[in-house]
């Protein structure tokens, strides 16, 4: 019986029908690899950082499973490809970006894996919707919560995207 972990992934998408695709890939790792969605945040609409382009939407999700961190990160580049992206470089227009934040409280730096994500903490299209879903979960570096790590962020550009279609200010 394999042990299952507790991950917290962040999701963005800036090309095509961004909510469902989000949303999808969500479906396609619960179907596909039998992930557990313990939560998902709202999606945010993110101004894009590098070259003009459209605006991001970002989420984050905390979900359980059984697999390595290394399987887990090559599930979620077959994920990204399944959804069309094609990597072009640095802060390129994207179908699908999907990344490891924290997998359980573990700290891991080989070359192929750095977790927690080494930028995450200067994202506030991460930590908007972590800190929504998993406001206490503290970064095993340095012992703070993804929610002080967010109030020491501008995140005004950062807005909640509703239900009904309709946006708020989140910061």
């Amino acid at each position: 019986m394999h042990q299952t972990n507790h991950v917290a992934i962040a999701l963005g998408s800036n090309l095509g029908d961004s909510c469902l695709i989000l949303s999808q890939a969500l479906l396609h790792l619960t179907q596909v690899y039998g992930m557990n969605i313990i939560a998902r945040s709202h999606w945010h609409r993110t101004p894009a950082w590098g070259p003009p382009q459209p605006d991001f939407i970002n989420g984050c999700a905390v979900l359980a499973m059984t697999h390595s961190p290394l399987d887990l990160l090559r599930i979620l580049l077959a994920t990204e490809q399944h959804f069309g992206r094609i990597r072009t470089g640095k802060w390129q227009p994207r179908t699908l970006d999907l990344d490891i934040i924290f997998y359980g409280h573990q700290i891991i730096n080989t070359p192929e894996l750095i977790i927690p994500h080494p930028e995450y903490h200067r994202r506030g299209f991460v930590l908007v919707p972590l800190a929504e879903i998993a406001p206490h979960w503290q970064d095993p570096r340095t012992g703070l919560s993804v929610a002080t790590l967010a109030q020491r962020l501008d995140t005004s550009a950062i807005v909640k995207i509703t239900h009904h279609g309709s946006s708020q200010a989140t910061g």
